[in-house]
């Protein structure tokens, strides 16, 4: 089964710098990776040349676009028609992923689902002061680390950390009622499954791109599995500038309306138009 890592970036070289030293740590390295450039300088693809020997011999394709405002379901869609994997694992280029990351979604790949984790967050000044030794070592998914940090407020976050055997965590993967809403920081799927609804709806700017699509694979029948539990990966903090209040009220009556519909298919995806007969 070949496998891809598509990660989205925009003019963010210190996060994705970050980023890309958490996947040089994974247990489990996909056969490729792409990044999935929203518009960003040359600094980016300078980053992404220099990464490339490290990677070896784990190719880096860099799918761009030029700027033209918030159009990541437009690039993510680019990424996925032009991949040659069969299976691909989605995290943002701000996050970084715990060195079993890759490893937990692979080994609950299957055809019909899509599996999705969550997030812990880091504050600004903890964002500023990372490291790459912090990445390396290990101490940014340690949880004493993290709850000095402020990062860990509740029980549920601490059990992010995987402070328990792996057969436990995922029993409170299995056990815990959370919606199966599709996280794109943290999601993995066949191809296939995706391509079936045509991938993101391009109409959708920032605010929901992700859970709406999750919907429309639900409704095709691909079944969502939360890895609350057993994938974590740290977010790094970011300001988000491209928010739009109106356009946030308009996406969520879409999802809405997706949900009530029953509806699988977008016309504003991969292809342009209706589901061929």
């Amino acid at each position: 089964m070949r496998s891809e890592l598509i990660m989205t970036t925009y003019n963010s070289t210190r996060a994705l710098a970050l980023c890309l030293e958490s996947v040089l740590q994974q247990t489990v390295m996909p056969d490729s990776i792409c990044i999935a450039d929203d518009g960003s300088g040359p600094e980016t693809a300078k980053l992404i040349e220099d990464f490339k020997t490290r990677f070896a011999p784990v190719a880096i394709r860099h799918v761009w676009h030029a700027d033209n405002g918030f159009e990541k379901c437009a690039i993510l869609n680019r990424a996925i028609a032009t991949s040659e994997a069969e299976f691909l694992f989605f995290i943002d280029g701000d996050v970084l992923i715990h060195p079993s990351f890759l490893a937990r979604h692979r080994a609950l790949a299957q055809r019909g689902r899509f599996c999705t984790g969550s997030l812990i967050r880091l504050d600004d000044p903890t964002t500023k002061a990372l490291t790459e030794d912090d990445i390396i070592s290990g101490r940014v998914y340690d949880r004493n680390w993290l709850k000095t940090r402020g990062a860990i407020d509740r029980l549920g976050t601490w059990l992010k950390t995987m402070p328990f055997p792996m057969p436990l965590q995922n029993l409170l993967d299995v056990l815990t009622p959370v919606q199966k809403a599709l996280c794109g920081a943290n999601w993995s799927a066949f191809r296939e499954d995706i391509l079936a609804v045509n991938g993101f709806d391009e109409s959708i700017k920032y605010g929901g791109l992700d859970k709406e699509l999750g919907i429309r694979l639900q409704n095709n029948g691909t079944k969502g599995r939360h890895l609350r539990y057993t994938a974590p990966l740290v977010h790094q903090d970011h300001p988000r500038g491209y928010k739009d209040p109106e356009k946030i009220k308009r996406h969520k009556a879409l999802i809405q309306g997706v949900r009530t519909s029953g509806r699988t298919w977008t016309e504003n995806g991969i292809v342009k138009g209706p589901a061929r007969a």
